[in-house]
């Protein structure tokens, strides 16, 4: 009997939103009367998604909002709405407001339409399907909010294109690791199905619950990777020592006059990141400025140049 084939979501999906949009009017709206979606798709405390924002904001500040975001009206406060999708739009100019050196508020473009809990979070489905990066622990959590808007496990399959038994296996996991364990390690990007399920399994004594939920509140755990977390889990889970593991506390580096912090460089694994206080703008341009003669002298010294 030959395979049943689920349609991407990109593909299923695409036309029928395109078609939506074309009917509906951009407006401007102030990123203030705006609120998250009720329903969580992405896990948003991760030093990549730190580093996309910043990326983001520079593109906005650069070349403006492309692309609207949609919204629906919000069904218990008057004058305000609730996201659809476009969260890190929104986070970004919300993020460049609260950075201006004058208050001022900048408008966000947005699509407004009426849409029920269902149709928000399938119109949300849409916008992961484009991108397509969600990690396996994240695709999962996002079955679980379909499944609380009322999908059935056949409804969600074209949604995350995958078969009724890949959409099972998910809820395998999902059932057996609670929520805030998840979110605890986070995105874990780059561990998969066979990772999260060995770690479910171990989680089906309650009791190994409970020594992963202690070892999430100390401080090695909250420093390290996501994909050192779930490593270290699983080791707590099973009552091995804890191994030594690297984390961010020895990838934190301050550069200081004195006591008075200009910036602050954090690495990570999926990169380096530099953090300038908005009070300290004054040495953010000079080092912008300055920039190109230091990119020379690494070149000089490193051999790089051509």
């Amino acid at each position: 009997m030959p395979t049943r084939r689920h349609s991407s979501p990109v593909i299923s999906n695409v036309g029928r939103a395109l078609a939506h949009l074309s009917e509906d009017s951009i407006i401007s709206l102030d990123p203030d009367k705006l609120e998250r979606s009720p329903y969580r798709d992405r896990f948003d405390n991760e030093d990549e998604t730190e580093t996309e924002l910043e990326a983001l904001k520079m593109s906005i500040a650069n070349e403006g909002q492309k692309i609207p975001v949609l919204v629906r009206p919000h069904p218990t406060i008057s004058d305000h709405y609730q996201l659809a999708y476009g969260h890190r739009r929104w986070a970004a100019i919300k993020a460049m407001m609260a950075e201006a050196e004058r208050p001022e508020t900048i408008k966000i473009k947005a699509y407004v339409r009426e849409l029920t809990d269902r149709q928000l979070i399938e119109e949300q489905s849409l916008e992961n399907g484009v991108r397509e990066n969600l990690t396996w622990i994240e695709q999962a959590m996002w079955a679980v909010q379909l499944k609380s808007a009322g999908l059935s496990h056949r409804a969600i399959c074209p949604i995350l294109g995958l078969s009724e038994a890949g959409v099972s296996h998910l809820f395998r996991v999902t059932d057996a690791v609670p929520q805030d364990i998840v979110f605890a390690i986070g995105r874990a990007k780059g561990v998969g199905r066979p990772k999260w399920t060995a770690f479910a399994e171990l989680l089906r004594d309650s009791s190994k619950v409970e020594r992963v939920r202690k070892l999430t509140q100390r401080s090695e755990f909250q420093k390290a990777d996501s994909s050192e977390r779930i490593a270290m889990a699983m080791r707590a889970a099973v009552g091995a020592p804890d191994k030594q593991v690297r984390t961010n506390q020895d990838a934190l580096q301050d550069f200081a006059l004195g006591d008075r912090v200009i910036g602050r460089m954090k690495r990570t694994s999926s990169g380096t990141t530099m953090t300038i206080p908005k009070q300290e703008d004054a040495f953010a341009q000079w080092l912008a400025e300055r920039m190109p003669d230091l990119l020379r002298e690494f070149s000089h010294q490193h051999g790089a140049s051509r």
